[in-house]
């Protein structure tokens, strides 16, 4: 597949993708409405159970009095019908919110009384099994007739008289329709109450997430804001909820470290063009006079030769911002190797001795040590010191090196002169590219900036440390603390 269709690709999933993304204040919303709706919905159905459960109660209740009232009036008025026949045709039929009907039969099944229409609506064979006259009344039986009433079935035996064995079977019924009815119309209510609360809830809930959300889109608007011609706007942690405090203030470090970024590279970029435009302007300098006229071959050789120098120079400062790319680059690796520091270093000493010696500085190396470490690196970074050292100190002074193992397991380089010393002003940026010192400090003003800048990346790779100690007009110690372990 070429570029461009996988490009097309990507493009097209990336699309679909963020067309079927929900918004933080819709899934806040649909988890709200969800919410709600599930509370709604389990105190809807506690609500209609607890009704449920109350009606069927009633019924059962008020079926177990009417029984107790009947066994009452055959036990103990066996001999007055006219009480009897009260409860049982007349009693029922008089409410009007609970009618009910009772049947009284004997053992042989003959129906003793019952209220007037009772068998045409009730016929004794749908009801359930009696009780027995010393058993708890058992649970009554619900029963739906041809014209679609609904009725709360119950029977039971009961004696006549005290002293009497024979028994009366009790068939007694509750319409329970106006109940079911009730309960009905308490389900249609329900559903409302249900879609009303949803969708109240629904409303209520994008207007909360909306509002929960403003903090956001503030924070939004402030960012979009930022330019890289505006890198001092800040977010001001202060005005959002707290949860939203450690974002902000994230997000303004940030900005904080991106505009020094942007300072450091423009600085960067006009050094460079400072430092690479002196070397080359002295080239078009000297190559335009020595062509104004003709010469003798003798000063043609004085410009060659001076002019290698000059690109000498180019070639170190180019060699130097390219190890420092590949120090700052991710890939970067480093071969460790363990080694003597001291042996190590007493070689990058006699490679200056010759400039020592002219300088008329004494370079002395002490200590004993063994460090784990890239060799060449180590090198090149004792090697910048020891020269940004000489540069710096005076005829007749010193430089010395020493070296001592830690008692946290690492090794300590200390590069120590007797020259001017830096001033505390120049400290924050003395690791910076380019970033040189008073240069009227040094009598050997030389360079390219670029050295410690090299020192400060090799340790950085090598998860050590660099610091410096400054006496002014007593001199300069450099420590660097290479780990063992790393």
């Amino acid at each position: 597949m070429s570029s461009k269709g996988a490009q097309q690709t990507t493009a097209s999933r990336a699309a679909w993708q963020s067309s079927w993304s929900w918004s933080i204040t819709g899934r806040l919303t649909v988890l709200y409405t969800c919410s709600a709706l599930a509370i709604l919905v389990l105190s809807t159905i506690f609500l209609y159970w607890v009704l449920v459960s109350n009606v069927a109660k009633g019924g059962e209740q008020f079926l177990s009095d009417k029984i107790h009232v009947l066994r009452m009036i055959l036990r103990e008025r066996p001999n007055n019908p006219e009480a009897l026949e009260e409860e049982v045709k007349w009693e029922g039929t008089a409410l009007h919110f609970a009618r009910y009907d009772a049947r009284i039969v004997d053992a042989d099944g003959h129906i003793l009384t019952e209220t007037p229409g009772m068998s045409a609506m009730l016929p004794a064979e749908v009801f359930p099994a009696p009780s027995g006259v010393a058993e708890e009344l058992g649970d009554g039986l619900e029963w739906r007739s041809p014209d679609r009433r609904t009725y709360l079935l119950r029977a039971a035996w009961a004696e006549v008289g005290r002293f009497s064995g024979t028994p009366r079977l009790l068939q007694v019924a509750l319409d329970v329709s106006q109940a079911d009815e009730l309960l009905h119309d308490y389900r249609r209510k329900l559903a409302l109450v249900l879609f009303v609360g949803t969708a109240c809830a629904a409303g209520a809930g994008a207007a909360v997430a909306r509002q929960g959300m403003h903090p956001l889109r503030a924070i939004t608007e402030a960012a979009q804001r930022i330019t890289p011609t505006r890198l001092r706007e800040r977010i001001d942690p202060a005005r959002w909820p707290k949860e939203l405090t450690i974002l902000a203030t994230a997000f303004d470090e940030m900005l904080t470290r991106l505009e020094d970024s942007f300072t450091r590279l423009a600085q960067f970029a006009a050094d460079l063009a400072h430092e690479l435009r002196t070397p080359i302007n002295n080239l078009m300098g000297e190559a335009e006079v020595v062509l104004s006229r003709a010469r003798p071959p003798h000063e043609y050789r004085q410009v060659l030769e001076s002019s290698l120098e000059e690109y000498a120079r180019l070639s170190q400062m180019i060699d130097s911002l390219l190890f420092l790319a590949r120090a700052d680059s991710a890939e970067a690796r480093i071969e460790r190797s363990q080694f003597d520091a001291v042996q190590a270093i007493e070689a990058v000493r006699e490679f200056h001795e010759a400039v020592a010696e002219e300088q008329g500085v004494e370079v002395t190396c002490h200590g004993k040590a063994v460090v784990n470490t890239d060799p060449m690196l180590f090198r090149r970074a004792v090697s910048n010191l020891l020269s940004n050292a000489l540069q710096y100190t005076s005829r007749g002074g010193r430089v010395s090196i020493a070296v001592e193992q830690t008692a946290d397991h690492a090794v300590d380089v200390r590069v120590s002169d007797t020259g001017s010393g830096i001033d505390s002003a120049h400290l924050p940026r003395i690791f910076d590219r380019f970033y040189r010192a008073d240069r009227a400090r040094s009598p050997h003003a030389s360079g390219t900036g670029l050295g410690l800048a090299i020192v400060k990346s090799i340790m950085t790779l090598h998860n050590g440390t660099i610091t410096i100690q400054i006496e002014p007009a007593k001199g300069t110690t450099v420590t660097l603390r290479f780990p063992l372990r790393h």
